[in-house]
């Protein structure tokens, strides 16, 4: 689709990915779990590596219950004791799915890569937490399960994320950037050869959140968003905010939206106008990193989906936005992270220091046998 820029027009594609190499039939099959902070459910993806080639064997989002939905969500407000419980009660849930999963699409996997859900995330006091028990994951599931793949980053002195860059760099090097818009949108990119990555500003966690306060469970393809007002002194104030001046390695959590982005807007707002207003910050944002009219970005996560967000990015960005595959754009993190399984029972470094900044490249995450 054509989108009118600032000056000319650029355009989107809809592309079909390319068909990839297929492996060994002998290659380890890894799956990869993901859940995000929008809390959207748990990202599940089978796959097989072979250097830089890779094979998805079956893929799907599992939305959480209601219940354990909101536990997720509110993580951060319980209590040591029942945040402990939740750790190993996530880890039973996510054991249990993989076992239906790999039943399901009779997948015999030989390791699961699980991200967790993250809860605290302030790496600067050294602290990262994502719940999710591998142990309880392996005992469920019966498959070896690797977790906790940030913690020695951080331990290092290192932001712990983001860590899909690793394979952005290894699996999709045809492109000068490669963009996630989730809970929070991200971008990874190669200079003087070296992979660097940065979060460029929260997205879903935000949009869905005015989203919900509408009765909505999210924007879809930005209706809500486009019946607002965007306030010029709000939009103001959002772009003023220290952490974009900051230069990478930098990382944002649930925390510094609650601290930063949060009070700029009060309740006598509209929340249609809050919602118009922040999709422009967020393009605005996003837009500033995708710079160079020869480039190409590649752009997955859930907010890819939404068209009027694409479209405000569109007219603020520079490089061609390149939308792949449902299965790409669905189950890239997920994917990425059955990769970071991969490379740390291959005993390779998965966390790049180019990209945290910490002192050097680890082979992070914790391997429970079974």
């Amino acid at each position: 689709m054509q989108v009118n820029k600032k000056n000319e027009t650029t355009v989107v594609y809809i592309v079909e990915f390319p068909i990839f190499e297929k492996n060994t039939m002998d290659s380890p099959i890894y799956i990869g779990l993901m859940s995000g902070t929008s809390v959207d459910g748990l990202d599940v993806c089978a796959a097989r590596f072979a250097g830089k080639n890779y094979e998805i064997l079956a893929a799907e989002s599992i939305p959480y219950p209601a219940e354990l939905h909101e536990k997720l969500l509110n993580a951060h407000t319980l209590s040591a004791l029942e945040l402990a419980q939740l750790h190993v009660d996530f880890g039973v849930y996510c054991g249990r799915k993989v076992k239906d999963f790999v039943k399901r699409h009779s997948i015999r996997a030989d390791y699961v890569a699980s991200h967790g859900q993250t809860v605290f995330h302030t790496p600067q006091t050294g602290l990262t937490l994502q719940i999710g028990s591998g142990a309880h994951i392996a005992s469920e599931c019966g498959i070896p399960t690797i977790c906790d793949f940030r913690t020695l980053d951080v331990a290092m002195g290192g932001q712990g994320a983001p860590l899909v860059p690793i394979g952005d760099e290894l699996l999709f090097s045809d492109y000068d950037y490669c963009l996630n818009i989730g809970g929070f949108a991200n971008v990874s990119t190669n200079v003087d050869g070296k992979r660097i990555a940065w979060d460029i500003c929260p997205s879903n966690i935000v949009l869905n959140s005015f989203a919900q306060k509408l009765g909505y469970e999210f924007d879809k393809d930005g209706q809500l968003g486009r019946k607002g007002t965007i306030n010029e002194q709000i939009l103001q104030k959002l772009n003023s905010l220290s952490y974009y001046a900051a230069s990478a390695p930098k990382s944002l959590g649930r925390e510094w939206v609650e601290q930063e982005i949060q009070p700029i807007f009060s309740q006598e707002d509209s929340l249609y106008d809050c919602l118009a207003t922040y999709y422009e910050h967020c393009a605005m944002q996003i837009g500033k990193s995708l710079q160079g009219k020869n480039t190409k970005t590649l752009c997955t996560g859930g907010g890819v989906r939404n068209t009027f967000l694409m479209d405000k990015i569109a007219y603020y960005a520079e490089s061609e936005l390149i939308i792949p595959h449902e299965q790409v754009i669905d189950f890239k993190e997920a994917l990425i992270f059955a990769y970071l399984g991969y490379l740390r029972v291959e005993e390779k470094p998965n966390c790049l220091a180019t990209v945290t900044g910490a002192r050097r490249d680890v082979c992070g995450g914790i391997v429970w046998n079974v």
